[in-house]
């Protein structure tokens, strides 16, 4: 089965233009990136509407049919870098409108025995151009998420950046050695492999945009609203899978358990809107001493229960950040001026067997520390033994 020029540029319109009317739609469920599939949909709108003009080009637009619908094909090509480089954070409106200028100014120039030659060749410079731009803002980091998707577009944008350099550079030395039939066979091929990116590239940004949301919306199911710490359901996912690797490694790993001294009398006397403002000011402090110290695991656990696992600490350096963290926040001052008062904190420490020590065991042993701590006063730590036993520190 032959399939004709003319048929694959209509498959490419049918494609790009139900891929505009999918990005438009998706963008409604997606406010976030509201802006950025808005402009990947009239992107994908102008692709279509620029190969529509190039199948009739002659018929509707006459001599300067070429002209047009080359700088609208080019011009959704820039809607589409533009939209990826949004997701980025970027723009590229200055050097799209320049590139749109100057192919327009070669247009202008050209002769009639010239326009050929701008049409098979020249056009496909700038596209091939902007392909490998958008490819590259793929790579970028910035604000696109690192998922398999993202790798997909990668390699399409690529190969569509390849296609149109050869047919820019490579073209005309094929049809000077194999002859005009290297034309034919030359454009169908490209047009192939125009339907393709028609096709794969908007269904893997919709699916890149996507995993985008999932990936935020797994992470608001692992995280405290309060606090913005981690909750019990990440500690636990991550935590197991800390100790598990560093228990093949026979690598220490510590955990500390944090309880607020008389938080109840704190909520009664003062009210919940000061409670909670403790809560965030107790996290904020464990954030700022743990990310700084070490990537460890830390998840608010409870009520005013807090806990923090530290790969490849053993205990003194364990016991040093469970200091700065209580003394940072028995230093801070909460509630309304003239009703000012300082909360203290009870530590539990206690450290893996580096072989044999689940989350769930490590946890108790804290936790057995920490309800020492609390028996003996609060604002203090104790650092529990194999045996459950251990000795307290007054902060």
């Amino acid at each position: 089965m032959t399939v004709d020029l003319a048929t694959l540029y209509l498959l490419a319109i049918g494609t790009l233009l139900a891929s505009s009317a999918m990005t438009y739609w998706e963008h409604i469920s997606h406010p976030k990136r509201g802006n950025e599939l808005r402009m990947l949909a009239i992107g994908y709108a102008a692709l279509g509407g620029g190969c529509a003009l190039a199948t009739f080009r002659r018929e509707l637009l006459g001599a300067a049919g070429a002209a047009v619908s080359n700088l609208v094909i080019l011009g959704g090509y820039l809607l589409v870098l533009h939209a990826v480089a949004m997701f980025n954070g970027r723009r590229y409106v200055r050097s799209s409108t320049g590139l749109l200028l100057l192919m327009g100014l070669t247009w202008t120039a050209s002769t009639a025995s010239s326009q050929t030659a701008i049409w098979l060749y020249v056009s496909a410079i700038p596209i091939a151009l902007v392909s490998a731009m958008t490819a590259l803002e793929l790579t970028r980091c910035d604000g696109i998420p690192a998922v398999q998707s993202r790798r997909v577009a990668v390699v399409v944008t690529g190969i569509h950046a390849l296609f149109y350099a050869t047919r820019a550079f490579a073209l005309p030395w094929l049809i000077s050695v194999f002859g005009a039939g290297a034309q034919s066979i030359a454009s169908k091929i490209t047009m192939y492999e125009g339907v393709l990116y028609s096709v794969i590239l908007p269904m893997t940004l919709l699916r890149l945009t996507r995993e985008e949301i999932h990936g935020e919306l797994l992470q608001e199911s692992r995280t405290d609203y309060l606090t913005r710490l981690g909750n019990r359901r990440l500690f636990f996912e991550e935590g197991e899978r800390v100790i598990h690797e560093h228990g093949i490694r026979r690598l220490p790993v510590t955990l500390l358990a944090f309880d607020l001294d008389q938080f109840k009398r704190i909520n009664d006397r003062f009210g919940h809107k000061t409670g909670d403002e403790v809560l965030k000011s107790f996290a904020d402090t464990v954030r700022s001493v743990v990310d700084a110290e070490t990537s460890g695991v830390l998840a608010r656990i409870g009520g005013e229960e807090f806990a923090a696992l530290l790969p490849s600490y053993d205990t003194h350096r364990a016991r040093t950040v469970a200091e700065t963290v209580a003394n940072r926040f028995a230093a801070i001052s909460h509630g309304a001026d003239g009703n000012r008062f300082r909360a203290t904190v009870s530590i539990g420490l206690a450290e893996s067997d580096r072989e044999t020590a689940s989350l769930t065991h490590l946890l108790s042993v804290a936790d057995q520390a920490l309800y020492r701590a609390k028996s003996l006063g609060g604002n203090r730590l104790v650092h529990a033994t194999d045996e459950h036993t251990g000795h307290a520190a007054v902060f």
